[in-house]
């Protein structure tokens, strides 16, 4: 996964999302709130994950959502009441994004309307607390911003190549030699500075490419 990130510390690279899918319930009045919460690395993910459940749950009365995705300024965020009063479904979800420490994430919640109005702080707290639940049961797991370095390095220099391999921070994904050596490196993008830095020492070719 490569984003970018500012900062060279260790820190600055990693972040947590869902481990897994989640879902949480809250009843309310007789009003269901069924809470959904997955990981997306990307707006068309998280809307490829909500049209899935706006099909599956086309006889509900609301299906509002939140989604929060990158990290730090320039993280994609955006919720949606999906025609409940403003500020009582969306806000609030995205409010349980946010007390959470996660990100690449989408969370909705469907509701099924149960014939009592609950009022606006009444449907604030269900949507927030079902999508907390969701959020909470897909666990978190951390992942690490990196970049792609490929090093061409003559075959006297394969020993000094190996000695910069530091997992998980420097992994080797690939090589191959022929014609020369080329190794191909997943680099931390916290350590790609004094990486380059000790290519350049070892008087080793490179270049920075996609995953």
């Amino acid at each position: 996964m490569r984003r970018a990130r500012s900062g060279a510390n260790e820190e600055s690279d990693e972040r947590r999302v869902p481990a897994s899918r989640g879902r949480g319930e809250v009843r309310e009045k007789a009003s269901r709130f069924l809470g959904f919460a997955a990981r997306a690395d990307s707006t068309r993910a998280a809307e490829e994950i909500l049209e899935s459940l706006r099909r599956e749950y086309h006889d509900a009365t609301h299906v509002a959502f939140a989604w929060k995705i990158g990290a730090g300024p320039d993280a994609s965020r955006r919720f949606s009441d999906a025609g409940e009063p403003a500020g009582t479904a969306g806000k609030p979800i995205a409010g349980a994004i946010e007390a959470s420490d996660v990100t690449d994430v989408v969370a909705a919640v469907v509701r099924y309307f149960g014939g009592t109005r609950l009022g606006t702080g009444g449907l604030a707290r269900a949507y927030r607390l079902a999508a907390a639940r969701a959020i909470a049961a897909a666990g978190t797991e951390r992942v690490f911003d990196t970049v792609g370095v490929e090093v061409r390095s003559p075959y006297d220099r394969v020993g000094r190549v190996r000695r910069l391999l530091e997992p998980p921070s420097v992994r080797l994904k690939s090589e191959r030699f022929t014609p020369e050596p080329v190794f191909e490196l997943e680099v931390r993008r916290s350590r790609l500075p004094s990486l380059l830095a000790a290519l350049k020492e070892g008087r080793l070719s490179y270049r920075i490419c996609d995953l």
